[in-house]
């Protein structure tokens, strides 16, 4: 029933002799590397490429980084504004970097307009950073707490009535 054959056994395969070791070929090949050596973005961020157009709000609690057109408003823990990208709407989120084109309102904790920003808007903030170059037409007001009114919108009317017209 059981028989002591080395079929299992590591050894010489066929045409290849005992003194010769064996050598193996990977069988898979290392994946190409198809990150540009441009591309900052951090691991795990969302990347929204230069060729790609969003209309509409995006939120995460993750990070994002634009390089293409969004036009709407952005809520995110990181969010990078890439040197091709366009954002028109408000951006929220916990740190900003702005490399690219921003209009409208910019409010974070960290707020951050390299050389190559072109901000058009208000930007409220608990720190802020501009450096040299950078374009900005608007105002900075400096909160401790910058994101507490952000998602703070007016409620639409009720249907059936308002606190106006509930008495009579």
């Amino acid at each position: 029933m059981f028989s002591k054959s080395r079929i299992n056994e590591p050894g010489p395969k066929q045409g290849e002799t005992a003194d010769k070791p064996r050598t193996e070929m990977p069988m898979t090949k290392p994946a190409p590397d198809f990150a540009s050596p441009a591309s900052k973005a951090k691991p795990g961020a969302s990347v929204l490429s230069a060729d790609l157009t969003v209309v509409g709000n995006l939120k995460t609690t993750g990070d994002i980084q634009v390089e293409g057109t969004v036009e709407g408003d952005i809520r995110a823990h990181l969010l990078t504004v890439g040197e091709s990208a366009t954002i028109r709407g408000e951006i929220v989120a916990d740190d900003i970097v702005v490399n690219g084109r921003v209009i409208g309102r910019v409010r974070g904790l960290k707020v951050r307009l390299t050389s190559t920003a072109r901000v058009e808007g208000d930007i409220i903030h608990k720190t802020i950073a501009i450096e040299s170059g950078a374009h900005f037409e608007g105002s900075v007001q400096r909160q401790e707490d910058p994101l507490a009114g952000a998602d703070a919108k007016a409620l639409p009317p009720m249907r059936g009535g308002s606190a106006e017209t509930a008495g009579e």
